[in-house]
């Protein structure tokens, strides 16, 4: 990262390492000063012409208004507004309406406030240690300065000091630190290796983002040809995040303009260590937002088996500005490497819950995206008052060794490991015959509930159908392998199942909830609390 300050698309990344301003006078001077003030007037005069129209009346053009715009500002900061007229009479149109010119200065504030605002320092050396302090302390103090300067503004020219301070977050709402390290890249990917690796991250939250996209679509596809063999990244443009996806590390490079997906990575996956990657060789390596001349949009993966190595590909285009296209990729890659390790990756999510009559179950919700797994975590919640007296989520994700969280999670209860209900407890929800349900009734210590939803009902009629018509089964009418009774029979260390799975189409008469305490088919709630019964509910008021 070279540049002293780059602004585009309503990011704006400030390069501390340089140049830093430590005083106003600094700031107001600053290229990235000019940069802002600029972009802010061509906005001002494209989306609210009226403002514009009235501001700029009394100077001979745009130009004019912007320098002058400029240097005012930066007199306001140590003169009052008569000692600016009485040194140059040049600045008195901005203050013919001084209500108009302060309006100005709340747009440009809120103008500036609305950015992504990245500042990034590039630490030559590794460890955690004084810059890292030093970097901190320099990003609060150019919020302070920010904000000083625009309180300062608006009270010179009011008269009078404000009476309500908002402590917003004026600088920077985020920041990256930088270092270089060298990692063990084949030749093939030697144009990957100039860029430097994210090192430590600061969040202001919240930290909203506006995106082009907010869904996403599509597969990602096996490609025949190395996307990123030979392919060289410029320094100035591109960032490095070395994430720990499960167990695996994976080099995340995003394009500057993406630069909120790459920060958004923090919420999810872990930052590797410096020992982590340093000399390393990653398991995955996904390129976010590479301009290759395409407009369509290009998301696709690629096993580089002569180095082990698997690639993720997303082309740049407005397509994949959203924050999915960073996950499910990540995710994709994790899965096919686990899988190729012999693994089995559980797309699913595992609460313990703790009843106020003392008795305690661990759910495991397993099914597709849009299944309603999130969904049904949060319906738990709404029980709360009446029924729960503490429930903790465990997991919420793709998780490729089911049985060690579980383990985890009884550790962390303080249950007996293994410790699960006498085999003759082991029943099936009531009124099912399923292969599911014949499957959990084999399970010895399990009490097990199977959501029969209406595409595992019509897979099962469909094989009915096919078997007394003497047809084979039918290809398109399959049960997904995360719930057969193989798989089932693996995981008798659970107390309770639940295995949901929603149908590619909306079934007529249920509406899909898609907000928090509800659950995408609301009578399946019913059902658990049905299933659970006497066992774990405390007795009918």
């Amino acid at each position: 990262m070279l540049q002293e300050f780059t602004l585009n698309r309503g990011r704006a990344i400030i390069n501390f390492t340089s140049k830093y301003c430590d005083n106003r006078r600094k700031i107001l001077t600053s290229y990235a000063y000019s940069r802002v003030v600029e972009s802010f007037i061509a906005h001002l005069r494209r989306d609210n012409p009226v403002i514009y129209e009235a501001f700029i009346q009394g100077f001979r053009d745009e130009d004019e208004l912007i320098r002058d715009f400029m240097e005012v500002i930066r007199l306001l900061s140590v003169c009052s507004v008569e000692e600016i007229l009485e040194v140059n009479n040049k600045y008195a149109p901005f203050f013919k309406d001084r209500d108009l010119f302060l309006e100005v200065v709340e747009l440009l504030y809120h103008y500036w406030r609305r950015m992504e605002r990245i500042a990034v320092v590039h630490n030559q050396r590794q460890g955690d240690g004084v810059q890292n302090v030093r970097f901190v302390q320099a990003y609060e103090l150019f919020n302070e300065l920010i904000l000083s300067i625009y309180r300062r503004t608006k009270e010179v020219v009011n008269g009078f000091a404000s009476k309500v301070y908002r402590q917003t977050t004026a600088g920077a709402n985020a920041g990256l630190i930088l270092m270089d390290a060298p990692w063990n890249y084949p030749m093939e990917y030697k144009g990957l290796s100039a860029i430097p690796f994210i090192n430590s991250i600061v969040i202001n939250p919240p930290y909203v983002t506006y995106t082009k996209k907010n869904t996403r679509d599509g597969i990602f596809r096996e490609h025949t040809l190395n996307p990123v063999a030979n392919m060289i990244l410029n320094e100035d443009e591109w960032f490095l995040y070395p994430a720990k996806v499960g167990d695996l590390l994976a080099f995340v490079y995003f394009h500057k303009d993406f630069m909120c997906h790459g920060l958004g990575l923090a919420n999810l996956f872990e930052l590797a260590k410096e020992d982590e990657y340093v000399g390393k060789k990653p398991d995955m390596i996904y390129i976010f937002g590479y301009p290759d001349g395409h407009e369509e949009k290009r998301t696709f993966y690629y096993k580089d088996k002569k180095n082990d190595i698997l690639i993720g590909y997303a082309n740049y285009c407005d397509e994949i500005d959203y924050f999915g296209y960073m996950k499910k990729m990540l995710l994709t890659l994790h899965n096919l490497k686990q899988m190729s390790r012999g693994n089995l990756p559980i797309h699913g999510a595992m609460v313990n819950i703790i009843l106020k009559n003392g008795r305690e179950a661990n759910i495991i919700i397993m099914g597709d995206s849009g299944a309603g797994k999130s969904e049904s975590l949060e319906a738990f919640r709404t029980l709360n008052e009446k029924y729960i007296r503490h429930m903790r989520v465990i997991f919420d994700e793709v998780v490729r060794d089911l049985e060690r969280k579980v383990v985890e999670a009884r550790r962390r209860v303080a249950l007996p490991v293994g410790e699960d209900s006498p085999a003759s407890e082991a029943s099936p929800p009531a009124g099912s015959d399923s292969l599911l349900t014949s499957a959990f009734s084999r399970i010895a210590g399990v009490r097990g509930v199977v959501l029969d939803v209406d595409e595992v009902d019509a897979v099962l009629a469909s094989r009915a159908d096919d078997a007394a018509s003497g047809r084979p089964p039918d290809p398109a009418f399959e049960l997904d392998p995360l719930i057969s009774p193989d798989f089932a029979e693996t995981i008798d260390f659970v107390p309770m199942i639940v295995l949901m799975r929603e149908g590619n189409r909306p079934t007529e008469g249920e509406e899909l909830a898609r907000f928090a305490g509800q659950l995408p088919k609301l009578h399946i709630r019913d059902r658990i609390l049905g299933a659970l019964g006497d066992d774990l509910l405390p007795p009918a008021a």
